[in-house]
Order: C-alpha cells, then sequence, then structure tokens
C-alpha cells in the first residue's frame, strides 16, 4: 500500500453542511455537487471557474444530469426532475416517508438511476436501495439497509459496488445480463476500526474502487482484487464522495462536509481536487 502525497488544491471554498454526490457533467463540462442539510445543488465549470447555486425545496441526497437536458433529483420525499427554473421540480416517483430521507444516487449504463434512502437517525433497517426508470417505475433491489451510500460498476457493467456505511465494508455483486438485478453479494473490502466509516465512492478506469472514509480524512484506493493501494491523507476529517472530471476525466473531485464538527478545519465543506489522480470512466445521463 502507498500513501499518495498528491497536490490537493480547493476547487470551490464552501461552507456545506454535507457536501456530498461529486458528479462529471460531461454535456456541458461542470461538475454537479450537493449539500444535502443545506438543500442546496451546486455546479462548477473547471474551465472558466463559473459556479451556480440552486436552493431545492427539500434535503436532496444526489443530483444527476438527464439525457434530454436537466436535472434527476433524489429528493427526501422521492425523485424529481428538474427542467429549468421556468418550471421547477415535477415528481417521477413521489414515496414520502416519516423520519426518512434520500442519500447517494448514481446512473447504470442502461440510464436506470439507483437511489439510495436512509433514516434521519440512521436506524438499521430504515433505508432502501431502489431503481428507477425512465417512467417511473420503481423496483426495491435492497430492502433492509441503515445508511445507503456509494453505489458504483465495473467498467464491464458486469459488477457493482455498494456501501452501507455502518457495516464498515465495500461490497460487490454479480449484475445480471440485463442489468436490472444484482446477485451474490459478497464482501469486497473491510475498513477496519479507528480508519473511518465508507461513504462515496467511484470506480475508475482500471477497475480500481476509490472510496471517501467519514471520520477517516482520507480517500483510498482498492485494486479489483480488493487490495488497498493508495491513501489520499486530506486535512478534513469529513470528505464524503469522490469523482472523477475534467475533460479527460483524470481530476479527482472530493466533496467534504462540517456537520457535527465542534471546530471544522478551513476547508471542511469545500470542493477539493487532486489534479491528475487517476483516469475515470465517463459517467450515463439518467434516460428520463
Amino acid at each position: 500500500m502507498t500513501t499518495y502525497e498528491p497536490t490537493l488544491e480547493v476547487a470551490v471554498q464552501a461552507q456545506a453542511t454535507l457536501g456530498e454526490g461529486p458528479t462529471w457533467d460531461a454535456a456541458k463540462a461542470r461538475l454537479i455537487w450537493i449539500d444535502i442539510l443545506g438543500s442546496r445543488v451546486h455546479t462548477y465549470d473547471p474551465a472558466t471557474g463559473r459556479r451556480t447555486v440552486m436552493a431545492t425545496e427539500q434535503h436532496v441526497g444526489a443530483a444527476k444530469p438527464r439525457a434530454g437536458g436537466g436535472l434527476v433529483l433524489n429528493l427526501r420525499d422521492g425523485v424529481a426532475l428538474y427542467d429549468g427554473p421556468a418550471t421547477g421540480f415535477r415528481w417521477l416517483h413521489h414515496d414520502p416517508v416519516p423520519g426518512r430521507r434520500a442519500n447517494d444516487a448514481a446512473v447504470a449504463a442502461d440510464g436506470s438511476l439507483w437511489v439510495g434512502t436512509m433514516r434521519y437517525d440512521e436506524a438499521p433497517g430504515g433505508g432502501t436501495l431502489s431503481r428507477v426508470t425512465a417512467d417511473g417505475t420503481v423496483d426495491v433491489v435492497l430492502p433492509d439497509v441503515a445508511v445507503s451510500n456509494g453505489t458504483g460498476w465495473s467498467p464491464d457493467g458486469r459488477l457493482m459496488y455498494y456501501i452501507d456505511s455502518p457495516t464498515r465494508r465495500i461490497d460487490v455483486f454479480d449484475v445480471t445480463d440485463d442489468g436490472r438485478s444484482i446477485t451474490n453479494r459478497r464482501q469486497f473490502a473491510l475498513i477496519e476500526e479507528g480508519a473511518g466509516w465508507p461513504d462515496g465512492l467511484t470506480v475508475d478506469a482500471d477497475g480500481c474502487v476509490w472510496v471517501a472514509l467519514w471520520d477517516g480524512g482520507a480517500v483510498r484506493r482498492y485494486t479489483p482484487a480488493g487490495t488497498l493501494d493508495r491513501t489520499i491523507t486530506l486535512p478534513t476529517v469529513r470528505p464524503t464522495a469522490c469523482a472523477f472530471g475534467g475533460p479527460d476525466l483524470t481530476d479527482l473531485y472530493i466533496t467534504t462536509a462540517r456537520t457535527g464538527l465542534s471546530s471544522p478545519h478551513p476547508m471542511s465543506g469545500s470542493l477539493l481536487v487532486v489534479p491528475a489522480a487517476g483516469k475515470g470512466v465517463a459517467q450515463p445521463a439518467f434516460a428520463g
């Protein structure tokens, strides 16, 4: 294992309460990220430095680009579509559950959105992982999780990686040929006690899994065999997720949080970037 000491930069100086969900929007050459508890969707164009901030109606767990333009949002009470300021938000799937909110989400190769939920009190079994199609059809894939978090696929689409944070595990599944289901759940990697909790993840072009460690102040990379081979140490203790972006998908963007910290580091809540950290895989847009 190599402790990697790269150049770490602040892409966007911010004070997000719970920064999350970095996603490279290739069509608009920008990074999308969110502040869950701040109910905000942020965008950042690294070429021009242009930033936007949009308020959402509810706590927002994820925001992803849509194939036809606009965004799909994983909100507290369900999945919504956003076409622009003139029309605002409209529900694709409305399913409010008292005490539950949205969390991380990811788009599969077929354009479906895999959305996670969790209870505010993080009670075991209170969350789910579901597959949402363009027409709003929802299939619950995992019904009994605590904190549904990082979800990603191997470059060939045959494996899906998934994190239920309190388990301390990154799990891996086999993906069925039609891409609709997952089978054969097993442990891919275990985060040892004292190293933090696994949160958001991304998979690079070599099939390596990068994971942000909440309360661990680090991002780790695991080989396809599940071997830890690189650690990026961070000055802020609560990184939440990571994703590759930029025109060549070589820059690793890392979201961070301030929530629950009595003396947060000045970078806490900012969007960080490690230039030339590796090589990512282009992410599909939601088909809806």
